[in-house]
């Protein structure tokens, strides 16, 4: 196959021509209730090929078939030669490689088989089901994938890549009358299938919750100093903060080249959010990005301070920086685009104890359910919550959403917990029609002052 790949990319008549092909095999098993709703192993294999003319823009085709590569490049050429960019397009010079990223998983779940995965995540449901009458359904599902990938380009660079995932999911809905509640609990990692194995706790938290929320009274709306726990202060910083710092997004919007100005005050000084595409072990985790560009660590907010952005090598060149391993995309069918890898709020000092004890009442939201943004305004539905009186945990309430302005909300963090720690949940991040892509959040506890809560 390399041979061939060379063969075509020496053909191209493009200023820069790359070929990207993968080939996914992908095992679902999905329970509703008590029924099967899907059990499938599918392969999906095809491939990519993407060019850009000085004298045009990018030419794109994708394709099934791995034959007549040639062919497929001048397509693309020819593609490129009817689209007409606005500005020339250049992209930032990244190293010339040639790389093979192999895994060894502890227990590889291309060898386990469709039965037992079943019995696996059916176990898992019966356990949400037998939790409480109130349950009244569920979803479950298992997912497992492996991914071999195949990047080369005009420059010279060849990379493989093996890329795995394991996912399960576990939620339930419960129901008193008229209300109906629901939680859910999820885990995904790059690894084998011991990762599903040994998550009774995860579906019987599932059950727990979604019924403990049927008694849980709804939040009074104010103004409160909320304290939120990892994974919502992971999903804000991700959701909230860190689409603002893909570059393509501040290239083409005049309001976000405004609003994202290096050198611009953020928060404390104590306040320090970076992007890492290289930390071993995490989902959006890979040596490379989809352009053949090393990921890396890149700090964005520094003691305060915006201090970076996120970039393809097109982006890069336009902005006069450095790329930073930040194009993907989720599949052949689409061109890699920017995005993140693993977003984080580093950690501060504080203790958890330190954070509650001299709020007199506030609220501890927990875990994300949903949330929209727009610019830097936003609104998160917490998953679940609780009132902080005279300093402590009282009792759960529900209903809590969280809106305000990015730039205030920043500013109004005055603590950030000691107690790090990455969530990787399944699901992931949806940009530009690509979705999901999988991403790894991290955050300790933050606290931050005058929050607008909605609710009743």
């Amino acid at each position: 196959m390399h041979d061939k790949l060379s063969a075509a990319l020496g053909l191209s008549k493009a200023d820069y021509t790359e070929i990207r092909l993968e080939e996914r095999d992908t095992t679902t098993v999905s329970f509703r209730g008590r029924e099967l709703e899907n059990a499938s192993s599918v392969i999906d294999a095809g491939g990519i090929v993407r060019c850009f003319r000085r004298d045009g823009g990018w030419g794109i085709v994708t394709f099934n078939s791995r034959d007549q590569l040639a062919e497929k490049v001048a397509q693309a050429y020819e593609c490129a030669g009817n689209v007409k960019s606005e500005t020339p397009i250049e992209l930032a010079p990244i190293p010339v490689v040639q790389d093979q990223i192999t895994v060894t998983l502890e227990q590889d779940f291309r060898r386990v088989s469709l039965a037992e995965k079943k019995a696996l995540i059916e176990s898992y449901n019966a356990l949400m089901l037998g939790y409480s009458e109130q349950i009244v359904d569920t979803v479950s599902v298992y997912n497992d994938s492996f991914k071999h990938v195949t990047f080369a380009n005009s420059e010279g660079t060849r990379i493989e890549e093996e890329r795995p995932m394991v996912a399960v999911l576990c939620a339930a809905i419960a129901r008193d009358g008229n209300d109906v509640q629901q939680a859910h609990e999820s885990l995904s990692l790059p690894a084998g299938f011991e990762i599903a194995q040994n998550l009774e706790t995860l579906a019987q938290t599932s059950a727990r919750r979604a019924v403990e929320l049927l008694s849980a009274k709804s939040v009074v709306g104010g103004q409160y100093p909320v304290i939120i726990n990892p994974q919502l202060a992971g999903v804000f910083i991700h959701e909230a903060f860190g689409h603002l710092s893909e570059a393509d997004f501040i290239y083409e919007n005049p309001a976000a080249r405004e609003m994202m100005v290096l050198g611009r005050r953020f928060g404390q000084d104590f306040l320090n959010v970076f992007e890492d595409g290289a930390t071993p072990g995490l989902r959006g985790t890979h040596k490379y990005d989809d352009e053949g560009t090393p990921t890396r660590r890149n700090d964005l907010i520094r003691n305060g301070i915006l201090v970076g952005r996120l970039h393809s090598r097109e982006t890069a060149a336009r902005m006069g920086e450095q790329p930073t391993g930040n194009a993907r995309a989720i599949s052949y069918r689409f061109p890699p685009i920017v995005r993140m890898t693993n977003t984080a709020i580093a950690p501060g000092e504080s203790s958890f104890a330190e954070m509650i004890k001299d709020i007199e009442l506030g609220i501890y939201a927990c875990d994300a359910y949903g949330g929209n943004t727009e610019l830097e305004a936003f609104s998160f539905s917490s998953g679940y919550a609780y009132m902080i009186r005279h300093g402590e945990l009282a009792e759960m309430v529900k209903d809590v959403i969280l809106a305000g302005n990015l730039f205030a909300t920043l500013q109004n963090i005055d603590a950030i917990g000691n107690d790090f720690v990455w969530t990787q949940t399944g699901g992931g991040c949806g940009k530009g029609g690509q979705m999901p892509l999988p991403v790894a959040m991290g955050a300790p506890h933050v606290r931050i002052q005058n929050v607008v809560i909605g609710g009743a």
